[in-house]
């Protein structure tokens, strides 16, 4: 079963179960996981995460501006598609995965950091944010 299809599923379980916001909430996942479809991109891991720091970057916006209860439901439907995502790796695992892309590529200073990321990115893809592999491969590299 596709994640489109379980999330329908979900919908329709919450919407039996009377969770209103819940629904509401994965409704806008499915439109999003549609839209891409329809697109013919059908990567619905890429679709969640962005779907998920939009809910973030909202959150945070929220905060800062002093609106708590809007903060508050941004974060309840980025922890709503975060199940939805494959699970993280962990430090441990990801640290390994740079190692190994830094040997493969034979990198040894900072310039090289693109060649070891676009060695490693397909190895990552959505089990880990894009940010944190870059931080995780310069460290590695001394920088």
């Amino acid at each position: 079963m596709s994640v489109l299809e379980q999330v329908q599923v979900d919908v329709r379980t919450a919407m039996k179960a009377g969770e209103r916001e819940r629904a509401a909430a994965l409704r806008m996942v499915v439109d999003s996981l549609q839209q891409d479809a329809k697109l013919g991109k059908g990567d619905e891991v890429a679709v969640l995460q962005r779907e998920r720091k939009k809910r973030l970057e909202a959150a945070d916006a929220y905060s800062k501006a002093g609106r708590a209860e809007q903060a508050s439901a941004e974060r309840f439907e980025a922890g709503l598609i975060e199940t939805y995502l494959p699970a993280q790796l962990s430090d441990q695992e990801l640290g390994e995965l740079v190692a190994a892309a830094i040997e493969d590529t034979g990198a040894t200073e900072q310039r090289q950091m693109g060649q070891v990321m676009s060695a490693l990115m397909p190895k990552v893809s959505g089990r880990a944010d894009g940010k944190r592999v870059s931080a995780a491969v310069r460290e590695k590299l001394g920088a």
